[in-house]
């Protein structure tokens, strides 16, 4: 049986700057990105660590394809792409750490 793997999209406080993931697994993924785990990372660095967007694939694959898609998508596109499912930018880290 094959694992799914979700694209997300997260940002710091103010929104500036947006970076695009894959995972397998999201809820241990964020909690890398909110504990800078990688202290040397992007993330980090950017104090990326709100979590904006996110879509499950049924595939690892179908999720990589797409993020790369996003990843190669304009600010703008990832922008309008954040609003469709969440106009409020809310930190949707809440909703899946259930």
């Amino acid at each position: 049986m094959e694992r799914g793997g979700l694209v997300y999209i997260i940002t710091n406080k103010l929104n500036t700057v947006l970076y695009t993931g894959v995972t397998s697994d999201i809820l241990s993924r964020i909690l890398q990105h909110k504990n800078k785990e990688y202290s040397l990372g992007f993330t980090a660095k950017f104090n990326c660590d709100k979590l904006v967007y996110y879509c499950f694939y049924p595939t690892i694959e179908d999720a990589i394809a797409e993020e790369k898609r996003i990843k190669g998508a304009s600010r703008l596109s990832k922008i309008k792409l954040i609003k469709s499912l969440n106009p409020e930018w809310k930190d949707l880290f809440d909703e899946i750490n259930i």
